[in-house]
């Protein structure tokens, strides 16, 4: 029998980890100088996005007139007006305006060349000043009460987050971090051990600060301090509680309240109000089930402003403080300050009918735009030698009216990926008839391909991002992704868990004919790794999470062995997701708790996100030692795309799995249990651009080919299409590479047909993957992988002393943990666990 030396080159990594950071050197995050971790967390829920929407407001000096960031623009609106004056058109995108004292000019943060930089409007004249050069991130800008100094945020010399005061001297900013850079003596996992500070805003007589800080606080962005700025001051608690970059304190013009943001004992941002002593109880100033977040007094005191997004993007709204009356500031019409064009795109089918579909519209000023009405979503990452910006996109349902500058447009059209990308470039000026019609080429697929279903299984709904999201705009979202299934996996985000209250064992009632929504699980618990729970046919399980220290749930029990078999009592599909960047090495982790081999051992896996929010390569890798040992499990795709956010790791389904469904379905809960069935039983190809087919034998993968002893030579036909070109396209036995074919032409299609010579139980699979990234492809690189076709034996099972040792190894580290943890709530939970690795242990070693 051919055995791999996959795990042999597991335990060494440097092949591996070279690989990938070869891979990843082309595609960069966006704003990658800082260095906190999480970048997509921080990225959507504290620094300023283009959104369709307005986001950050300040007020006027006379609190007459208001001005905004929206669509990446400026824009100046009176509070009894319907009329948005536009103040600024680019170059980049403006952000996070706030008014001088003295009503002369607008400090405000303007992302281009890769930075964010503060600037300076002269509203007179209209001439915009640089006022920072750091290379780094700036943002959150307070005038002074006396209009000679700035307080704002800056990665400068850290590539983290620290309030700075800066001096106007000369045009140019020249400031300093208000206090020195501290390291909590705490862990934190979603936050780096070093403090930050976050959101300043100036006591009424410019002596001091209100901003948000954490130290020694272990969970969320921390507590609101006061602070004066003399040397020998000391902060001064307002008020601790759990924050997540949002709070955003705002101080009266009195200086005795602070407004923030707070998601206290509910699932979104309310307005609440408190004391500057740090004695007074808060209370809130609004309610409902959506955030209200970007506080700012009038200055008058009468009125607050701020962003809500009730309706799914964000609207600016001013509530009177004595008696809540609430005002929508409504735009009835913009003034642009450059001449600009109305733009209308169609996206047909074949048959001429409207077609969803992604769109990213680039105009003449190099700024992206999108319809009014739709949500503007960003890419993560990008390659520097090829564009400036990260690629903005929206989803349309087949028609889509738009305003843009004059002059030349780029138009990109994604259907999914089953139909060629799309673009367009035309010239467009005012008053013209500008109207594009799009109809995507579909690929030609094998007949076949009729019974598989695409689907996302890690789509997060709502997540703590700027738009708030419903059923009924996911399941568009999904159309205009051509995905016909995704499971929404309901999860916390530090204590708040926000699409709870959609929960149900049956699919979401948006769905159609076409589109079908669950609403799942992710278990959450950073210890054991995250596992998706897909199916459930009665209740969540709570709590969402384990292993948090200092929390009642301190313990890390229950694991993640436990967890399964409780969802598998639901008869829901388990899953482990988002997997590795590397494969975990046993000798070198300074901690290694992921629970992978063990209930992968108990069988307690049925899939795994070999396509997902991680590096695929390396991934892959963990889970051909898995099946080496016999052990197996369906491979699957899974974005992780937080559905409602501006900048994200998506859109949805850009991770997806197929599925071969058998048979018909007649009710959505009918269609449900046929499409998980089909991913239980390995019937699946994880993808994020080809598309792949392969048989053995005429077997199909989760299928098994019946040896009558070690030795037989199989026939295989293979089939590749993709959207994008493809570098490599792979047959692989037990891990290793048995044929390699060339690809001619475009490299986007291939059919191939042979024969495999094997000598032993096992598996084939077919993987296709790309050196570098592709800009059409919102991930790290191409990459597909079928499950595997299995090859049996009768009386033999398989044999790999290498991935059995690994597998070995890795427990020995879990056990390691679980015995030196103290925080169990009784010796039972410790004994479990224990038990739990010895039985995973025995099936390793019988894989020797």
């Amino acid at each position: 029998m051919q055995v791999s030396s996959t795990i042999i080159r597991l335990v060494a990594m440097t092949v591996l980890i070279g690989a990938a950071s070869l891979v990843l050197a082309d595609r960069e995050p966006v704003l990658k100088q800082i260095d906190v971790p999480h970048d997509y967390y921080f990225r959507e829920m504290y620094l300023p996005q283009l959104t369709s929407g307005p986001s950050a407001l300040s007020w006027s000096p006379d609190s007459k007139s208001i001005v905004y960031s929206m669509q990446g623009s400026l824009w100046r609106q009176s509070v009894d007006s319907g009329i948005a004056m536009q103040l600024t058109a680019g170059p980049g995108y403006d952000y996070q305006p706030d008014w001088s004292p003295d009503g002369n000019s607008i400090v405000f943060v303007r992302y281009d060349n890769d930075t964010m930089e503060l600037n300076s409007l002269d509203i007179a004249t209209g001439a915009v000043t640089q006022l920072t050069d750091t290379g780094g991130v700036n943002v959150e800008p307070r005038w002074s009460p006396d209009g000679i100094r700035i307080a704002f945020v800056s990665t400068e010399g850290t590539g983290r987050f620290h309030v700075f005061i800066g001096d106007l001297v000369e045009g140019r900013l020249i400031a300093s971090p208000l206090v020195e850079e501290r390291e909590s003596e705490i862990s934190r996992y979603y936050y780096s051990t070093f403090d930050h500070e976050l959101s300043p805003v100036w006591l009424p007589d410019g002596s001091g600060l209100v901003y948000v800080s954490n130290p020694e606080i272990p969970y969320g962005t921390g507590a609101i301090w006061s602070r004066e700025l003399n040397a020998n001051a000391e902060p001064q608690l307002v008020r601790k509680e759990e924050t997540s970059w949002k709070a955003r304190p705002d101080l009266s013009p009195d200086g005795k309240r602070v407004a923030y943001s707070s998601y206290l004992g509910r699932q979104w941002h309310q307005l609440w109000v408190t004391g500057v002593g740090g004695i007074a109880e808060p209370f809130p100033l609004t309610y409902g089930e959506f955030d209200v977040t970007a506080a700012r007094w009038s200055p008058d005191g009468a009125r607050i402003a701020y962003v809500a997004n009730e309706s799914g993007d964000n609207q600016v709204r001013i509530q009177d403080i004595v008696g809540g009356k609430v005002t929508k500031l409504d735009v009835t019409e913009r003034r642009y300050l450059n001449s600009v064009a109305k733009l209308l795109i169609r996206i047909v089918d074949s048959e001429d009918q409207p077609a969803a579909a992604r769109v990213s519209v680039m105009a003449s000023d190099g700024r992206s735009y999108a319809p009014a009405d739709s949500w503007m979503h960003a890419d993560d990452g990008f390659d520097r030698a090829l564009a400036t910006f990260e690629t903005q996109y929206f989803h349309s349902s087949g028609e889509s009216q738009l305003t843009v500058p004059s002059g030349i447009v780029n138009v990109t059209v994604w259907r999914g990926m089953e139909y060629e990308i799309e673009r367009r470039l035309l010239n467009i000026s005012a008053g013209s008839d500008n109207s594009l019609t799009v109809r995507p080429a579909a690929l030609e697929l094998p007949e076949e391909w009729r019974s598989r279903l695409s689907g996302d299984v890690h789509v997060h709904m709502n997540y703590g991002g700027a738009y708030r999201n419903t059923p009924d705009r996911l399941v568009s979202q999904l159309a205009a992704e051509d995905l016909d299934v995704a499971f929404n996996l309901i999860v916390n985000k530090e204590q708040r868990v926000p699409d709870i209250a959609y929960f149900s064992a049956e699919p979401d009632v948006a769905s159609n004919e076409d589109v079908l929504l669950m609403h799942s699980q992710e278990f959450h618990t950073s210890y054991w790794g995250h596992m998706g729970l897909l199916g459930l046919d009665s209740h969540l399980l709570v709590p969402d999470y384990a292993a948090y220290p200092g929390t009642g749930v301190a313990s890390i029990y229950p694991d993640n062995t436990t967890i399964a078999g409780l969802a598998r009592e639901q008869n829901a599909a388990v899953g482990y997701v988002h997997p590795f960047y590397a494969p975990p090495d046993p000798a070198t982790e300074e901690t290694l708790t992921n629970a992978l081999p063990v209930d992968a051992a108990l069988g307690l896996v049925d899939y795994y996100e070999v396509v997902g929010f991680a590096y695929h390569r390396p991934s892959a890798e963990v889970w051909y030692g898995l099946l080496n040992c016999g052990i197996r499990i369906a491979a699957a795709g899974g974005t992780d795309a937080m559905a409602n956010y501006a900048s994200l790791r998506g859109p949805v389904g850009i991770n997806r799995t197929y599925v071969d469904v058998l048979g018909e379905a007649a009710t959505n809960s009918e269609r449900r249990n046929a499409w998980i069935d089909g991913l239980k039983a390995g019937r699946t190809m994880a993808t994020n651009g080809p598309l792949l087919g392969l048989t053995v034998n005429g077997r199909s993968p989760g299928g098994e080919v019946a040896l009558e002893d070690g030795n037989a030579i199989l026939s295989y036909s293979a089939v590749l299409r993709s959207i994008v070109p493809v570098d490599h396209l792979e047959l692989i036995y037990n891990g290793q590479v048995i044929k390699s074919f060339g690809l001619g032409g475009e490299g986007t299609s291939a059919e191939v047909e042979g024969t495999v010579a094997v000598d032993g139980p096992g598996w084939l699979l077919l993987r296709a993957w790309n050196d570098t990234s592709n800009p059409m492809i919102f991930d790290i690189y191409p990459y597909a992988t079928t499950s595997p076709v299995y090859l049996s034996v009768a009386g033999a099972r398989m044999h790999s002393p290498e991935a059995a040792a690994y597998f070995i190894a890795w427990i020995d580290r879990i056990r390691e943990s679980v015995e030196a943890h103290s925080d169990y709530n009784d010796e039972q939970e410790r004994i479990r666990i224990l038990s739990h690795l010895d039985q995973a242990t025995r099936v390793y070693e019988m894989c020797r």
